[in-house]
This record gives structure tokens, C-alpha cells and sequence, in this order.
């Protein structure tokens, strides 16, 4: 499964950018993950919008999978675990973060995390605004003016970038993209839509092609 990740080098640190759109830090034995949007299906299907319930339990699965294989002492969550007030889907989630209870999970709060500490408590989930693993600093929406001594991690975009083919033919490839002073991952979740992105002539992008992670 990990066999067509991306190695990075990157302030030292030893890093695999995974085709599940996971990020798999060596040094850490840290599994980190981008806005997985647990619940929105459950969000949508309660307003009375049709949307297959199995969608979260397969990405909950590959997770599961990874965590498997690569065998993580940690697992980083940043930001959009769960997606707004509490549903159905919660108890989806609480099962299966009963069957890592070895794992250290942190969620690093995003915009969508609003269930009360107490749920995250009570389901083994530590919870954090910014989490700083030096030399990185985790957060879940990127940082508009970095501190030129941290190097940020973070989701919350969900970028992609458009390709363009002969003649009119595009793509949207969900990306991994690191720039000088931060690195955005892509969206784990399936069900989350994309941003297409500007890439910077000084930045890194890794796209996601299938079971692959390519360099453009």
C-alpha cells in the first residue's frame, strides 16, 4: 500500500507522502491526516440529501489500513475530524478509535471540530489548537504571515491543481505542497471537494495520481 509514497527530505526530517493522502513522518512514527470530515454524510443525509452511508466507513477503513501497516505511535488529525454537530456517524468514529487504543491520537482543532472537549475526552482523542513537534508546528488552517522560525503543517485547504492536456482537455489532481515556510496537505475525506491552487516557482507539489504520488 505505502510502496508508491513519496520520500521528502525536509529541515532534516524524513517524510512519505503516502496515495491514501496521508503523510507519514518517520522520525515521529506520526501519522498525520488532513480533514477527514467525519459526519458530513450523516450532515447532509439528515437534511434529507441522499449521500451512501458506507462513504465514511471506507475511509475510516483505509485509515485503518495504514495505521496497520505502517504501525504509527501517533496519529495527527489536523483539524475537521468531525464535521460540525453531533450525528449518528460520532458513533462510527468512537468504535473505530477503540480499536487503536494504543495509539496516541491528537486532533488539532479545526473550524469544523465544534462537539465539545468531552466527546474527544471521552473517545481517547487529546485536543490541541496548534501542536509544535519541533522543527514543525501543526495547524489546521495555514498561517497568512509564519514566523520565519517555524515551518507550518496544515490542512483546511484541500488543495488540488488543474493540468492541462493537448488540446482542451483538464484534470483536478487533489496535491501535497510545501513551500518555504509551510507545507499544505491534501483532504483525507472523499466527500470534501477541492481547491485548486497557485503553485509557487519556489514551492514542491506532489500530485495524486491513482495509487501514486508524483512531483510536478
Amino acid at each position: 500500500m505505502t510502496e508508491h509514497g513519496m520520500k521528502w527530505e525536509l529541515l532534516g526530517q524524513h517524510l512519505v507522502m503516502l496515495p491514501q493522502k496521508a503523510l507519514y513522518w518517520d522520525e515521529e512514527r506520526a501519522l498525520i491526516v488532513a480533514d477527514l470530515h467525519i459526519g458530513k454524510v450523516g450532515h447532509f443525509r439528515k437534511a434529507g440529501i441522499a449521500i451512501p452511508r458506507p462513504l465514511e466507513q471506507e475511509e475510516l477503513a483505509v485509515l485503518a489500513d495504514l495505521i496497520h501497516i505502517l504501525k504509527p505511535e501517533k496519529l495527527i488529525f489536523l483539524g475537521d475530524l468531525f464535521h460540525s454537530e453531533f450525528n449518528n456517524d460520532w458513533n462510527w468514529l468512537q468504535l473505530w478509535r477503540e480499536l487503536f487504543a494504543d495509539v496516541k491520537i491528537i486532533l488539532v482543532r479545526g473550524n469544523h471540530d465544534i462537539l465539545h472537549d468531552e466527546y474527544y475526552n471521552e473517545a481517547g482523542f487529546e485536543v490541541c489548537e496548534k501542536l509544535d513537534l519541533n522543527p514543525f508546528v501543526f495547524t489546521h488552517e495555514p498561517v497568512s504571515k509564519p514566523d520565519g522560525n517555524e515551518y507550518i503543517i496544515s490542512g483546511h485547504v484541500h488543495p488540488a491543481v488543474r493540468l492541462r492536456g493537448k488540446g482542451r482537455q483538464t484534470t483536478v489532481l487533489s496535491c501535497f505542497y510545501f513551500g518555504r515556510t509551510q507545507a499544505i496537505l491534501p483532504a483525507f475525506g472523499r466527500f470534501t471537494g477541492n481547491c485548486c491552487i497557485s503553485i509557487d516557482e519556489l514551492a514542491a507539489t506532489f500530485v495524486v495520481v491513482n495509487d501514486k504520488v508524483i512531483k510536478l
